[in-house]
């Protein structure tokens, strides 16, 4: 039952949101235990980057990858591996999950370390 809500929040959510090279779209996806993030370009269908709460680094600095500290983390992650691809803009997907918690937390790490969305 949750799942199917989750789905069909995303649908509707997929109708507006694409990502294009100028602006890629920042897709989130958390399960129990982790955070995953990838960076798509939508026009090429490619994926720019991605981290997770699983990535070396991160995995390191963080006891817990299901928690809303290890999201900040992925967040900030993300937001210097943009920067560094010369990316400052792109479109925050949410994937269907609600905007709060570990995915709120994430947006907003990813905003104050230079990400514009």
């Amino acid at each position: 039952m949750r799942q199917e809500r989750r789905q069909k929040r995303k649908m509707h959510i997929k109708k507006t949101v694409t990502g294009t090279t100028d602006k890629p779209r920042l897709c989130v996806y958390k399960s129990l235990k982790n955070i995953f993030v990838q960076l798509i370009d939508d026009s090429t269908s490619k994926v720019i980057l991605g981290c997770s709460s699983l990535t070396k680094e991160i995995k390191d600095s963080v006891k817990y990858g299901g928690n809303i500290a290890a999201a900040k983390v992925v967040g900030k992650k993300v937001a210097e591996l943009c920067i560094e691809k010369g990316i400052k803009s792109i479109v925050f997907d949410r994937n269907g999950f609600k905007y709060h918690g570990r995915v709120k937390a994430l947006a907003d790490s990813a905003r104050e370390n230079g990400l514009q969305f």
